[in-house]
């Protein structure tokens, strides 16, 4: 079945055509800029080396386990490197430029009109292992003082929200539940849906809910293969690519809905409240 664009839904998004009750958001490259700080980073890394990080590279390794993603960037792109030196090299520079990050255009309005109507929304968080075991040990030796609503996977996984999150307190306070792929309830990275239905289940708890069908659910995807996660899970899917890796993919199968910013999201389409203005 040929995936919906915004031009081909445009006129139809004043109708409802799901019945979305919940709503789960990647956050790397979705929420905040950071797959651009990851490519600019991986990039310098490259460079160092006489290679180039192309954006079909980076097609291939968004979304994976970094272990796994490492593996594959230093194969495919015959850098004289291990994957761990990558990782330390790539961590070391993360940890200066990520406290910098930015909500995207559009996040804000969005997540605030889901919270104010009382919408169940979880954001799910990659993990940096490399980062949380060797970087950030360094520098977060204090109790963390986080005052998020939601549910928070492990201690470690705190450090590397807190890094990300430090200076967009706004926006990930408003979410009901954060999941990261080191929980223990995560068996295995995507494309495989395990975070996903991890979000589902908690938020059923967090709202009191016996369970919430996966067709109810709505997943934000910026990936190919958190897109694949997400029809794998039975959900509906709404992919918002980078406009490079939107140029790889001009027919990609899965999402239910493609946009180039979730600015152009109109809630109405998948039965949700109307924006106010």
């Amino acid at each position: 079945m040929p995936m919906p664009s915004s031009a081909a839904t445009e006129a139809a998004a004043t109708q409802p055509q799901h019945k979305i009750t919940c709503c789960i958001f990647d956050m790397d490259g979705l929420l905040i800029n950071t797959e651009t700080l990851y490519t600019e980073i991986t990039t310098e890394i490259l460079a160092r080396y006489g290679k180039t990080y192309s954006f079909t590279l980076k097609a291939m390794v968004m979304g994976l386990r970094e272990t796994e993603s490492a593996r594959i960037l230093v194969q495919e792109s015959g850098a004289d490197m291990t994957p761990e030196e990558y990782l330390h090299e790539r961590h070391i520079l993360q940890l200066e430029r990520f406290p910098h990050c930015k909500p995207l255009p559009g996040v804000m309005r969005l997540v605030q009109h889901l919270k104010k109507n009382k919408i169940p929304i979880a954001v799910s968080i990659k993990t940096e292992a490399f980062l949380l075991n060797n970087c950030l040990p360094m520098i977060f030796r204090y109790p963390l003082t986080l005052a998020y609503t939601g549910q928070v996977a492990t201690s470690s996984y705190r450090k590397n929200f807190e890094l990300k999150s430090m200076n967009n307190q706004a926006l990930f306070s408003l979410f009901d539940v954060v999941i990261c792929g080191d929980d223990p309830a995560v068996k295995q990275g995507k494309p495989n849906p395990d975070i996903f239905f991890v979000a589902r289940d908690r938020l059923a708890e967090h709202w009191g809910q016996e369970s919430i069908l996966n067709e109810n659910c709505l997943v934000f995807e910026d990936s190919p293969i958190g897109v694949q996660a997400g029809v794998n899970a039975s959900m509906k899917v709404l992919w918002v690519p980078d406009e490079n890796i939107g140029r790889l993919y001009p027919t990609l199968e899965g999402p239910t809905l493609r946009l180039e910013s979730l600015e152009q999201f109109d809630p109405v389409y998948f039965g949700l409240p109307a924006f106010e203005n």
